[in-house]
């Protein structure tokens, strides 16, 4: 059983690293970005602000507080939020992870300081630690992020194993973007027992995580396709979800042929008519005209749609 507060509400389910939208000269849209979260939390998926897919690491600390801000005031419930808080400067990581807590955030989601390479399992527990022991919250929730592919600095079982014995009331959970389903599997068995919420890092991976005893996903394309995987996640248990499985793979799977996030902005732009959504914060690039034409193609090929998505545009 879990060691944590049990007043606290525990995040399940799909959530989205939110696509942060941009206005010419690269500053957030806030109005975009709330009506886009509102969006995903009718469509039945989490706000995991501030994750890869959000360009976080293409904004200011000061620019996440403010967006955060920005939902909090719009009447956005901070029950479904999982903000990323994780930085390299550690300073930053407990200044954004303080502001979360005060919010009322469900839960954050921390990537290890991801500059140096090569760094200790005892370096990268020095950092959580510090994080845990600065913020001195019984509500804080740290879900911890690993992502080799991008960070190329993870997080391992035996890290994971330290952790948990030392704040057991503190970590929560792990979005494991790895994409190898050994290493969640082990997950899933050793800590998910405990308590210690696992998200699959793609929704390509939430049936076999449901089935393994998992927390749900922690997805890109949870911010285009956010109602079939939140449907998949319902009925997961259903004689149809190898079915819903096998559509979302489908789906993701045109998407990851293009850069993902321009590509994903792109097709939010086409539906919405609003072509402020395909902008992305250098040094991304937005898609080429070729790439739109051919993302569009095999959307259009597969029916694809985005509900809610002329919500999304910015009045003219």
């Amino acid at each position: 059983m879990s060691s944590l507060p049990p007043d606290m509400p525990r995040l399940r389910g799909v959530l989205s690293p939110v696509l942060t939208p941009f206005n010419a000269d690269y500053t957030p849209s806030a109005p975009r970005f709330v009506a886009h979260c509102r969006n995903l939390v009718e469509q039945g998926v989490g706000l995991a602000v501030f994750g890869t897919n959000s360009e976080a690491n293409s904004l200011s600390v000061a620019e996440k507080r403010a967006l955060l801000d920005a939902l909090l005031e719009a009447g956005l419930p901070a029950a479904r939020m999982m903000p990323g808080t994780g930085a390299c400067a550690l300073p930053d990581a407990i200044e954004l992870t303080r502001h979360a807590v005060s919010a009322g955030c469900a839960g954050v989601l921390m990537l290890p300081p991801f500059y140096y390479k090569g760094v200790s399992d005892e370096g990268l527990y020095r950092a959580y630690s510090q994080v845990i022991e600065q913020v001195a919250d019984d509500r804080l929730r740290v879900y911890l992020y690993h992502i080799p592919p991008v960070a190329q600095v993870g997080i391992s079982l035996a890290l994971i194993e330290r952790l948990l014995k030392a704040y057991p009331n503190n970590v929560a959970g792990i979005k494991d973007s790895s994409g190898d389903w050994t290493n969640t599997d082990a997950m899933l068995k050793q800590f998910q027992p405990q308590g210690f919420d696992v998200f699959a890092g793609s929704e390509t991976f939430l049936l076999q995580t449901l089935r393994g005893g998992g927390a749900g996903c922690i997805t890109a394309t949870g911010n285009v396709n956010p109602g079939p995987i939140a449907a998949l996640y319902r009925e997961w248990q259903s004689g149809q979800a190898d079915d819903l499985q096998q559509g979302l793979d489908a789906v993701r799977a045109i998407f990851q042929q293009f850069p993902m996030i321009p590509a994903m902005k792109a097709a939010i732009a086409q539906r919405s008519g609003d072509e402020g959504w395909a902008t992305v914060r250098p040094p991304l690039v937005e898609l080429t005209a070729a790439q739109r034409d051919a993302l569009e193609t095999g959307l259009t090929a597969a029916q694809f749609d985005i509900p809610g998505v002329q919500s999304l545009a910015l009045p003219k």
